[in-house]
């Protein structure tokens, strides 16, 4: 059974956090006088709210879950940080993702000193949920994936997902941040029955809201309750809070653009399909495509010179020949077909 205490580290638990009198005082018309602030340019001279209050209530309310399982961070980043801080002790610790998937994980676990263990995908981009119980130790304490995946494009399979947060005693992060460009297949529905499950979202894809950087992790009260008592005191500013309360309630802005952008990328894909250079364009639940080209390197290059600006992924395990391409404005994706259209009668197809 799933027992936080057993998985968070020791220091973490004894840990007195930072705490100001705006955590325990929400009261919008005191006097303040706790902070040392500044009593003039109103309202930017005071500290925002350290809990978000008012924001989760509304982000609460959209996703049908308790406010107390929402942490907001500066992205979703801050809290892929937060998490191998507050449960991988480094050096001795260690984290398990899939392979390939969002490089964040890799980067944050070497930031904390913390062994990450990359599990490929199965040739069709699926968990290999074996491979990935059987590389679990002693000292594991989270496992990472993205559903939709970056950079393949494709939803996990829900019942590995499960299956692996039932065989497993500490972490399962399921990073969310491309969900509601899929049809189906959030694993919000099963916070209830799976305590170590935590998933990751973010305002900067559906939302069009990458520039006030705001992500969140949801998860149990317990788990909340660790990451607040270890960020900074007053980690999102009061620009963002707003800005965001305010696209809250522009949902249906949203809506219509995830419509847009997943009608484009149908159109986007069925051009891209007639050019004879893409050797193979794989499914995408995401607002974008992950191409294999004949010559990846000469387009890649090509479109640079175009300033079009496309994501090499030829690195990532896999991955080899391949471009991820983000589904832009019907503008800019007729924009792309026609230059890759011109490179193509540059430089004839000749095939192997």
């Amino acid at each position: 059974m799933f027992q936080i205490d057993e998985i968070t580290r020791k220091n973490i638990l004894s840990l007195v956090p930072y705490s100001s009198a705006r955590s325990e005082f929400s009261s919008t018309d005191a006097i303040l006088l706790d902070a040392n602030e500044n009593p003039y340019n109103n309202p930017f001279n005071r500290y925002p709210d350290p809990l978000q209050r008012q924001l989760k209530v509304a982000i609460a309310q959209m996703l049908d879950i308790s406010p107390d399982r929402i942490f907001l961070g500066n992205g979703s980043d801050e809290a892929i940080d937060l998490l191998f801080r507050a449960f991988c002790e480094p050096v001795k610790q260690n984290a398990i993702s899939a392979d390939p998937s969002y490089g964040m994980f890799e980067v944050c676990a070497r930031i904390n000193d913390v062994e990450l263990k990359r599990i490929p995908l199965t040739p069709e981009f699926q968990l290999d949920t074996e491979r990935m119980l059987q590389a679990v130790d002693a000292d594991t304490r989270l496992i990472f994936l993205c559903s939709p995946n970056n950079p393949t494009g494709n939803l996990m399979n829900r019942e590995s997902i499960i299956n692996l947060s039932r065989n497993f005693k500490g972490l399962v992060v399921v990073d969310e941040a491309y969900i509601d460009f899929a049809d189906s297949g959030s694993i919000i529905t099963c916070l209830e029955e799976i305590p170590n499950l935590v998933i990751l979202r973010t305002f900067s894809k559906a939302w069009g809201l990458a520039g006030v950087r705001l992500g969140m992790a949801i998860a149990s009260e317990q788990i909340i309750a660790v990451l607040n008592k270890i960020k900074y005191p007053y980690n999102i500013n009061l620009l963002t809070q707003r800005k965001v309360a305010r696209m809250l309630r522009k949902i249906d802005r949203r809506n219509r653009w995830v419509a847009t952008i997943k009608k484009e990328k149908t159109k986007l894909v069925e051009a891209l399909g007639k050019l004879d250079h893409v050797r193979k364009i794989y499914p995408s639940d995401a607002n974008f495509i992950l191409v294999k080209f004949t010559n990846h390197k000469d387009v890649l290059k090509y479109l640079v010179s175009e300033k079009i600006v496309v994501r090499n992924r030829s690195t990532a395990f896999m991955c080899e020949g391949c471009l991820r391409i983000t589904v832009g404005s019907k503008h800019e994706n007729k924009l792309l077909i026609r230059k890759l259209q011109v490179f193509e009668k540059k430089n004839k197809f000749q095939p192997s």
